[in-house]
Formats: structure tokens, C-alpha cells, sequence
């Protein structure tokens, strides 16, 4: 399967933004800690989900899947301590099943995640806090096994502010003896979410969204219904699609406060913005001024926006310096970007981005998933039609992309890769 996009085109119109990926897939992980079942909305449709749906039913746990984004997770039936392997090399977030494993049965032996190759991403800091939390740990073979007869509360600092080990060390602990205190813990949103999650449950945790996390253990939990906040990196790549494009677009449900790095950029690059309760507008200039960025953890600007905002500046006027600090390797796409005309250089951790006036159609591979949304951007404001491949790691984490681009004007369609013939 291929994307053929014809660019050139401004995209205008409404959008709503689906349920956020990367908590979606940690809150069904913690379902594992429930003892009843628990109701999901708010879901997106993605491949990610389906990969985490087999997880949890190749551990035991029914899972019931509904078209309108919902689910039930019945958690009552687990007994293996070992996700299905095949699915762990897949996907990184896979390795969420830990904690509440651990916690769930004493034992839980996974193989080390898989994912989008944007460089190393050891789960180092999840051991070292199971560790802190009594567990003993067996590394062999490219495996992981971690036991402990009951988790004890502990006092966990961690090394940087990762987000998988925060919420992972947060799950184990909800049922840990005693108190954790998680200092230099992450601050995304999605913890933020998880923690309600869990409180919805009868856990007793506190702090998600400072750096600091409190969490008093108990001895069971219970069930809850439960609604996944919106997905603040396909509303930001909704956003920088209209403003590159020179296009109005409101996107819909949307937490404003989740996004205020990229609006703050998106208006230093000449494009207007509009905040509304649950909504923004953003306006496109004729062409954007290049404006130079810095990944950082939030609350600073998103790694997974980079990608989408090196599309937007690669036709902006002037020079952006763009400066990667969370993935070493997340400059990879910038090589299919090239191949459209773009003007990159790439220097370790920094790419050089000389805006051109446009771009040009060509026969372009996603790397991987926000590279991917880097290259249909980039395809959206070039000469000629772009036939885009590895459209499956565009599949893993957005919704429909290209049906919604579609909506706000985009010729985007999806087509066997016999029937292409872009020239």
C-alpha cells in the first residue's frame, strides 16, 4: 500500500483530533491492574492499538473492541508473565505490561521493545526502579525477568525525565507496601492522564504533571469507565499542515494548553493562531519565516513534532536550525525530504534547514511513523505528485491521516503499489 499526494494545494476546513496515542496505550496497559473490567473511550483507531490489543490477549485479559473507539479490558484471566514476543519487537510500548505485571503476579519475563528506529532507547531506568522497589533482575539473551514476592515503596530519582519509566515505576508502585516518591519524573500530559486512570481505579497517586510523584500503595484496585485524552501530536501536525500549506483550519478537540510550544512557534514563523475552549484556528501566510527549535521534555517543543516542523520550515523564508536532544536518530527522514528538493544538512544532533520556495514531487519512503508525517507535509507543497511508500509506520500512531487531510482539501489517496505511476 502507497500514498499518492498531489500538492500545491491549500488545506482549509474542520478536523477533529482522535485519542492520544501514547496514553491510549499505557492506559491499557495499567488495565492489567484492575480487578473488574474497564471501559475505554476515546480509543484512536491505529495499528499501535491493535498491537497492544494482542498483547493484552496473548497475557490472558479479554478484550472487546468497538467502531466507535471504545473498548472493555477484562483483566481477570491473566496468568502468563510474558507477552507474546512477536508483539514486544513490534512495539516499544509493549514494555508498559511490566510494571503491572510485576505487580499483578510477582514475575514478568519480557524481551527487550521494539518500535521506530530512532536511536537507542534502553529500559535501563524501568529496571533500576523495579530494583529500588525490591525486585531482583535476570538479563539474558536479549530478555529481561524481574521477580519480587511483594514490591516495597522506595525513594527512585531518576537519571533523566523518562516517560516510559515514570509511568511504568508509577503503575508497579500503585501496589507496591508502602510509599514512592519518583523525583525528576516526566511531565507529558499522558502521565498526567494515567495517573487519572489509576486514581479512577482507587489508586492513590498524586504529582503526575510536576516532577514529582507520590504514590501510595493499596492493596487491590478496582474497575472504572474511563475517556483518553486528545492526541496533542496529530492536532500539531494538523496545525503545521495548514499553516505551511497557507491554509484556515480549525482543529477540534483539542487541549490548548498541550500545544502552547508549537502555537508559540507556529506565530513566531508569521502563522496566526486562534485559541479556543476546546479548539484553535490557525492561518497560514503566504509563505512561513524559518524560526529555529530545540526538542525538550514537555513543556518545551515535542520530538514528535520535529519531523513535521522540519517539512514546514524546508519551505519557509530563510534558515531554521533545528536541535534535536531527545533521539539521536530522528533526522533520519530527512534523507527522503532531500529527494523532494529540500535543503537539509544534517550535523549529529543539528540539521540546517535553507527554506526553498517549493518542493518537488518524487518517489519518497517513511522511515518511520513522524517521518512519515514529515514527507506527506512536505508532499503537500511540492510540483507534481508524490507517491510516498512505508505507509504502515504512518498507520501505527494516526488515525485515517490521509482521510482527514482529505477532508481539509488534501488530494491524498491510498493506492495498491501496482496501480502507481508516478512519473
Amino acid at each position: 500500500m502507497k500514498l499518492v499526494i498531489a500538492g500545491s494545494r491549500p488545506l482549509s476546513g474542520v478536523v477533529r483530533v482522535g485519542g492520544a496515542k501514547n496514553a491510549a496505550l499505557k492506559i491499557m496497559a495499567a488495565s492489567l491492574l484492575a480487578e473488574g473490567v474497564c471501559r475505554l473511550s476515546n480509543v484512536p483507531r491505529i495499528a499501535d492499538v491493535d498491537t497492544m490489543v494482542g498483547v493484552l490477549r496473548g497475557l490472558g485479559a479479554r478484550v472487546g473492541l468497538r467502531p466507535d473507539g471504545s473498548m472493555s479490558i477484562d483483566p481477570s484471566g491473566v496468568e502468563h508473565c510474558e507477552p507474546p514476543e512477536e508483539l514486544v519487537k513490534e512495539m516499544r510500548a509493549s514494555i508498559q505490561v511490566m510494571g503491572p505485571l510485576l505487580a499483578r503476579l510477582g514475575h514478568v519475563r519480557a524481551r527487550q521493545p521494539g518500535g521506530c528506529n530512532i536511536g537507542p532507547r534502553p529500559i535501563d531506568l524501568h529496571l533500576k526502579g523495579f530494583a529500588a522497589l525490591g525486585a531482583s533482575i535476570t538479563e539474558e539473551r536479549g530478555y529481561v525477568s524481574v521477580r519480587a514476592q511483594r514490591l516495597k515503596g522506595a525513594e527512585i530519582l531518576l537519571d533523566i525525565p523518562s516517560v516510559g519509566a515514570t509511568e511504568n515505576i508509577m503503575m508497579a508502585a500503585c501496589l507496591a507496601e508502602g510509599t514512592t516518591v519518583i523525583r525528576n519524573a516526566a511531565r507529558e500530559p499522558e502521565i498526567v492522564d494515567q495517573q487519572n486512570f489509576l486514581v479512577r481505579l482507587g489508586a492513590k497517586v498524586r504529582g503526575a504533571g510536576t516532577d514529582t510523584i507520590r504514590i501510595e500503595g493499596v492493596e487491590s484496585l478496582g474497575s472504572t469507565a474511563y475517556a483518553v485524552i486528545p492526541d496533542r501530536i496529530e492536532a500539531g501536525t494538523f496545525m503545521v499542515a495548514a499553516a505551511m500549506t497557507g491554509g484556515t483550519a480549525r482543529v477540534e478537540n483539542v487541549i490548548v494548553e498541550h500545544v502552547q510550544a508549537l502555537i508559540a512557534k507556529l506565530r513566531e514563523a508569521g502563522a496566526e493562531v486562534a485559541e479556543g475552549g476546546s479548539y484553535v484556528v490557525v492561518r497560514g501566510p503566504e509563505r512561513l519565516r524559518a524560526v529555529s527549535i530545540r526538542t525538550l521534555p514537555y513543556p518545551g517543543f515535542p520530538t514528535d513534532m520535529q519531523p513535521q516542523f522540519v517539512a514546514a520550515m524546508s519551505v519557509a523564508n530563510g534558515t531554521s536550525i533545528v536541535t534535536e536532544t531527545i533521539f539521536p536518530n530522528r533526522f533520519r527522514y530527512t534523507e527522503e525530504l532531500r529527494r523532494m528538493g529540500a535543503n537539509v544538512r544534517v550535523e549529529g544532533r543539528v540539521a540546517v534547514v535553507q527554506g526553498v520556495p517549493a518542493l518537488s514531487g518524487a518517489h519518497v519512503e517513511a522511515p518511520d511513523l513522524r517521518g512519515g508525517a514529515a514527507l506527506i507535509l512536505g508532499a503537500l507543497v511540492s510540483d507534481g505528485p508524490t507517491e510516498l511508500a512505508g505507509v504502515h509506520h504512518i498507520d501505527r500512531g494516526y488515525e485515517d491521516l490521509p482521510g482527514k487531510l482529505a477532508k481539509l482539501g488534501a488530494a491524498i489517496e491510498r493506492v495498491e503499489a501496482s496501480e502507481c505511476q508516478v512519473g
